[in-house]
């Protein structure tokens, strides 16, 4: 009778008597992997419209979450980054 495989790869090996490779069939996966959406095969648009008025709303709010939750003091680095850009802008224009 063979021994299963784990065992005789512990043999040939003795490193490996501790941990011993997984004896156990590849796992297929599916699901959400990237650039595909649950019951699309990937890619392409799904058919389904843009809600416009909606992305507007999620564009404000994220916006207005991003800036309520940054340092006081890299908003006013990029307050003056800001400034400074425009007002390199007005010297080259």
């Amino acid at each position: 009778m063979r021994k299963p495989k784990a065992e005789r790869v512990a043999d040939a090996r003795p490193a490996l008597a501790l941990a011993p490779p997984c004896d156990d069939r590849d796992m297929i996966e599916y699901g959400n992997g990237v650039g595909e959406v649950a019951g699309q095969s990937g890619g392409g648009s799904s058919g389904a419209s843009v809600d416009v008025g909606a992305s507007l709303g999620q564009l404000v709010t994220d916006a207005s979450n991003t800036i309520s939750t940054t340092p006081p003091g890299l908003l006013l680095l990029g307050l003056v980054l800001v400034v400074v850009g425009f007002m390199m802008l007005k010297r080259v224009f």
